[in-house]
Parts: C-alpha cells; sequence; structure tokens
C-alpha cells in the first residue's frame, strides 16, 4: 500500500496488477513428524514493516498475516523489523535478512519498491515479495488489494447512519491509491444517501496520532457525525467516540479502541497472500507475478457490523458485498461525474485497473482538493 508517489503509481498502468533495527524471530520446533516432502523447501520467511507492530493498523495487519504463516507446517521460522524507514535504511536491512538465509522477503511498503529490486537482483535465490508497488524481476513479485471494494460498503454504512449527511475523512496523502478510497467510500455513501457530502482533510502522514486527532476535530467542528480515515492509528476514531460521532475504521479492527462509536471497517486479510507465497515456495512453483485481488479472493473485507448499525441497514450493506463477490456491482462504472460537473466515466462503461491505479480526480460528493 505505502507510500505511494503519484507518477510511480500511474506507471502501475503498464503492470497490473519499527523502531527497532534488530530481528524478532519466531522460530517453531521442528514437529514430531515430517509434514514436508522430500523434494519440499523448508521456508524461512522475513517482513519488513515501515512502522510498529503496536500501531493497530497497516503493520498490525501485516503482522497478523505473518502469525498466520508462521503456523503452516514447513514454515520453521518468521522474523518482523519494524519502523523501518524506506530507502538506504531499507535497503541495508533488506540486505541483511537476505545474508541470513530468509528465502522468502515480504516488504510491506511502496518506499521499499526500489531497494527490494536492487536486493533481489543481488540474490537470485531467495523470492521477494514487494507490497503496493509495480515492479517485478525474475525473483520479484509485487502484491497489494482491491480495498476500493470494501471501502464503497463502509461508506453505505456511513451514508445510513450519518444526521448531518457529512461525514469526516481523514487521509494521509493525495495520491491514487488513497483518493481511489475516498472515491469509492464516497460513491457507497452517495448511493444510499445522495444528499450527503464526504469532507476530506490531508494529513501528510501515514503514522501521527497527534496530526491525525487535529484533523478528525476539524472535520467534527464543521458537523461530521461519522469519521472515517486513510491513516494507520486509531486517533481519528478516538477524536470521534468523544465528541459522541461514529467511527469507521480502516486496515484492522479497531473496536477496542472506541467501542462506543464502532461501525465497521475496510480491513485486510494478508493471510491469503502470505500463505500462498509460503507454499509456493515450499513447492518450487513461486514465480514473481503481479497480485491484485479483492472481496472474492478474501484479501480485503469489510468487518461485521456492530448493533449500532440497524439491522435494515447491515442488510443494505450485505446484498451489495454479495453483488461485489459475484461481479454484478462494479464500482468504478459510468455515469460518475467528478465534483466539478464534468463526467469521468460514461454511461455503461467501467474504467480499467490501470485508470483506477492511476486515478487523480474526486467523484461527485467530495468537498475537498486533491492538491493540499
Amino acid at each position: 500500500m505505502k507510500k505511494f508517489f503519484l507518477l510511480a503509481v500511474i506507471s502501475a498502468f503498464l503492470v497490473i496488477t519499527g523502531c527497532s533495527n534488530q530481528p524478532k524471530e519466531e522460530a517453531k520446533p521442528a514437529p514430531a513428524k515430517a509434514e514436508t516432502k522430500e523434494a519440499g523447501k523448508d521456508i524461512k520467511a522475513a517482513f519488513v514493516y515501515v512502522g510498529p507492530v503496536g500501531d493497530a493498523g497497516w503493520t498490525f495487519a501485516h503482522d497478523a498475516g505473518r502469525k498466520a504463516m508462521a503456523e503452516l507446517p514447513y514454515v520453521k521460522e518468521t522474523n518482523f523489523i519494524e519502523s523501518v524507514p524506506e530507502g538506504a535504511e531499507s535497503t541495508r536491512i533488506i540486505t541483511s535478512l537476505a545474508q541470513k538465509g530468509y528465502n522468502l522477503i515480504f516488504t510491506t511498503s511502496f518506499g521499499y519498491m526500489d531497494p527490494t529490486l536492487e536486493v533481489a537482483s543481488k540474490f537470485p535465490e531467495v523470492a521477494f515479495m514487494h507490497c503496493s508497488g509495480y515492479k517485478t524481476s525474475d525473483n520479484m513479485g509485487n502484491y497489494f488489494g482491491r480495498m476500493y471494494q470494501p471501502r464503497y460498503l463502509s461508506g453505505m454504512v456511513a451514508g445510513q447512519m450519518t444526521k448531518s449527511n457529512i461525514v469526516g475523512y481523514v487521509a494521509a496523502f493525495p495520491i491514487p491509491e488513497v483518493i481511489r478510497g475516498i472515491n469509492a467510500f464516497t460513491l457507497g455513501v452517495r448511493a444510499v444517501n445522495p444528499e450527503a457530502v464526504v469532507k476530506v482533510i490531508w494529513t501528510q502522514t501515514w503514522f501521527d496520532p497527534a496530526k491525525e486527532r487535529d484533523a478528525a476535530e476539524s472535520l467534527l467542528d464543521v458537523k461530521a457525525d461519522v469519521i472515517t480515515m486513510h491513516q494507520d492509528t486509531p486517533a481519528p476514531l478516538q477524536a470521534a467516540e468523544k465528541r459522541g460521532a461514529f467511527a469507521i475504521g480502516y486496515n484492522s479492527v479497531m473496536q477496542e479502541q472506541v467501542p462506543g462509536a464502532w461501525l465497521t471497517a475496510p480491513v485486510w486479510n494478508w493471510k491469503a497472500i502470505y500463505n500462498k507465497a509460503a507454499e509456493e515456495v515450499h513447492n518450487g512453483t513461486w514465480k514473481p507475478e503481479a497480485i491484485w485481488w479483492g472481496m472474492k479472493e478474501g484479501l480485503v473485507d469489510i468487518a461485521p457490523m456492530t448493533d449500532l448499525v440497524p439491522a435494515e441497514a447491515q442488510a443494505v450493506v450485505n446484498e451489495a458485498k454479495a453483488k461485489i463477490v459475484s461481479g454484478e456491482l462494479v464500482i468504478f462504472s459510468g455515469e460518475i461525474k467528478d465534483n466539478k460537473g464534468n463526467v469521468a466515466v460514461e454511461a455503461g462503461k467501467a474504467m480499467t485497473d490501470g485508470e483506477m491505479l492511476g486515478m487523480n480526480f474526486f467523484v461527485e460528493g467530495v468537498q475537498g482538493n486533491i492538491s493540499n
């Protein structure tokens, strides 16, 4: 996901798709009875994280996937290094992991793309998987998810729950990934409540609880009564709960942090990707590819809605979910107008993956600017 730069993401049109620098290892004892074929390769997997595993968001969700993968019988060891800065430091960390004998390495932020590619060229026997990028090589693939699908559904929840018809969206950076999520969410809001608007504030950070909270406060000050976000911490949601507004999260279930305000969230299930990669490396069938899975494949989903959402509203959302999974509901299909009144997607047409990956306009109903 993370750290998309606009020009880099637009290049995806051509190919679809923590603070410690010491590894934290979780080695598993060998099972009493061998469970892998003699030809199978034992997996030693390492993960490079852009934030702390305790962020309750992006990195937390990736680490849940790592833990699930670690339960596979042929995965003998997993390791993660958290809060790794993008750039030269990430190159050093990725190199050190390859040198330590890890044969499957996942790098989980967009800014790790070129460092991963560089290191992969020096360790051809290692399988590298980079999250959210668009480059591949002989031993490096990439992966991401169609998060816009559950974003749309969470927008349907917000549209049915708002009384002020103002929904607040705390967003990190004005890049296609985040813009795509805002647009999908807004389309969901207005599918059930055409009078509602979505107000956007940019924080220019993925992880800064104070800035995220301040942005949410600003939205609450202009009568937003539902707050959602594309951030890595629960801070915007905590601001909402404190002011009596509803909260829709992101990345993972954050209900414990805001029990009195929590409605639902679009969430990641990285286990789907991580188990696949581990199995393929183990079997010798892994190959670099560009993966962009959605709800049908189980990589993304909407978290269970709480009792704060009336049963009738939940039924509307669940019906739409079934249509997305079946392919009957295509979210970015026309007619869609931008927030300046221009037709962005013509009636009867759907955006291509490349167009979605390079999205740089706001749909009708979004109040905010793409450039800060």
